[in-house]
């Protein structure tokens, strides 16, 4: 699914329009519909609580007089409340503001403090201030009014987008309306998918409003949300004549002592995930765990890794492996004489990091998995989260490997494109769970998958089995071993009947 910008959003309104057609004071009759059978549908005691509702003087306050109308409609008494500048709204504004009129007195004008309405916890607001169009900070009245909203506490619906945040960059620093929902209209917007905006859009619920598909199919964009289909259009199902020579042979380079626990996570995960042949470069006193707790996988001693040959194998390295000279060393051999792409994740990237002349070696087509501050480490810190953003998609490209920099919506950077990741939730912020995506990104790889292919996919059945594993977990209890029970059932959900 693409990610569009708030200009091609606006187009998309107009291509909508003309080709409908219909009206624009339709369209924004439908979305604003959207959101008032949303809110009677999902809100509490909208008829004994205060009903708030704050409009600007552009589209974004259109719907909110809108919604204002159907509400009153519906029997239920909000209070409107229009941000005034002197100038005249857009002419959907107007055209609803007319027909309020009709319907209710209760609309006030905020001209300056003394106007702002008292608010209690217990109030819904509405926000319908400022919309995806905004691109400057908020200021004076605008700003003290969404302040004075934040302070109340009470429970905030912005339409669309919260007041005060942008669509396609940071708005760190700046004054946002603090949302408990965010009502965006017919697809999600890339604001929503940065950690910086969190405390801020609340959940997010996407509502169609019916426009246009053909645009959307036509329409580029370097930004898009990975959706199931697309995970099952790059689905390999198992061939009925295969034999494990068929779907590879995979080397992890993980674990060391003390950490022989993300050498089995990775292997375990490896396993799970189809590879058809599995050897674990481990110092040999770390054999017995091995071939203990995972009797599938074959082993070969860490400080004989390089003389192998290792043309047989796809590699995946760095889990628990440490930082020291030797398996710098180590590192060092495998970069150098791998003849395919690689995963490397955690030591290995902390390696590079204070190595970074190793960044030229890494194979084309190999995945990097860090977590913000391994990328930070590996690429620079950045001032926000659209930066960074911005640095996984030209880093990728420089160096001609796929980046999946790791994070609620994790991201994937190749070629010039970012794909976002949607499944998984906060139970996956524990030790381990890096090194199970390993062992499930080197499977892939190992079975042919193309490099973006194993990494979208890989990240996507990651989350996919975090989520199913939530039925019989809770979010503190969840453990990188649940996900990796669960990868079968997650990989089931790929399976078109």
């Amino acid at each position: 699914m693409k990610l569009f910008s708030a200009s091609q959003i606006q187009r998309w309104d107009a291509y909508t329009i003309a080709h409908e057609p219909i009206t624009s004071l339709e369209l924004m009759e439908r979305a604003s519909g959207a959101c008032a059978d949303w809110i009677m549908a999902n809100c509490k005691q909208l008829d004994t609580a205060r009903i708030h509702i704050f409009c600007g003087k552009g589209n974004n306050g259109g719907d909110g007089l809108a919604i204002a109308r159907m509400l009153t409609a519906a029997g239920l008494q909000p209070i409107v409340y229009i941000l005034e500048f002197g100038a005249k709204g857009t002419a959907d504004f107007q055209a609803n503001l007319q027909q309020l009129h009709t319907v209710t007195h209760t609309i006030h004008f905020i001209q300056d403090e003394t106007h702002l309405p008292v608010i209690s916890g217990n109030d819904w607001v509405i926000d319908a201030l400022f919309g995806s169009g905004l691109n400057r900070p908020l200021q004076n009245l605008s700003q003290t009014l969404v302040t004075h909203i934040n302070n109340a506490k009470a429970k905030v619906i912005a339409i669309d987008v919260p007041s005060g945040m942008y669509v396609d960059a940071s708005a760190a620093g700046n004054t946002i309306i603090q949302a408990r929902y965010t009502l965006t209209f017919q697809t999600i917007k890339r604001c929503f998918l940065a950690a910086e905006n969190g405390a801020y859009a609340g959940d997010v619920h996407v509502l169609p409003i019916g426009l246009l598909p053909a645009y959307a199919a036509e329409e580029p964009s370097d930004w898009e949300q990975v959706t199931l289909p697309l995970m099952q259009s790059f689905y390999k199902p198992r061939q009925r004549f295969a034999h494990k020579g068929t779907y590879g042979h995979a080397l992890l380079v993980t674990g060391n002592k003390g950490k022989m626990g993300a050498s089995l996570m990775a292997a375990r995960a490896c396993l799970r995930s189809g590879v058809g042949l599995l050897t674990v470069s481990t110092p040999e006193w770390g054999y017995p765990v091995l071939q203990t707790a995972v009797p599938e996988a074959m082993t070969i001693p860490r400080d004989s890794t390089a003389k192998e040959d290792l043309s047989k194998y796809t590699i995946g390295a760095g889990p628990g492996i440490g930082t020291e000279k030797d398996t710098l060393a180590l590192l060092e051999q495998l970069l150098q004489h791998a003849q395919k792409p690689l995963v490397l994740d955690a030591d290995a990237l902390n390696l590079i990091s204070e190595n970074q002349q190793l960044l030229q070696y890494i194979p084309a087509g190999s995945i990097i998995s860090p977590h913000p501050k391994e990328f930070e480490r590996l690429f620079g810190k950045q001032p926000d989260d659209f930066a960074r953003m911005q640095r996984a998609i030209d880093a990728s490209r420089e160096h001609s490997i796929v980046i999946i920099l790791k994070g609620h919506y994790t991201l994937t950077a190749f070629a010039g494109r970012g794909y976002f990741n949607a499944t998984g939730n906060p139970g996956m912020a524990t030790g381990g769970s890096g090194d199970v995506l390993t062992g499930i990104l080197t499977a892939l790889l190992a079975q042919q998958y193309e490099p973006l292919q194993a990494a979208l996919l890989g990240v996507y059945i990651h989350g996919l089995a975090a989520d199913l594993a939530l039925k019989n977990q809770s979010m503190e209890s969840l453990l990188p071993g649940d996900i990796i029970e669960h990868l079968g059932q997650a990989f089931k959900k790929l399976q078109k009947i």
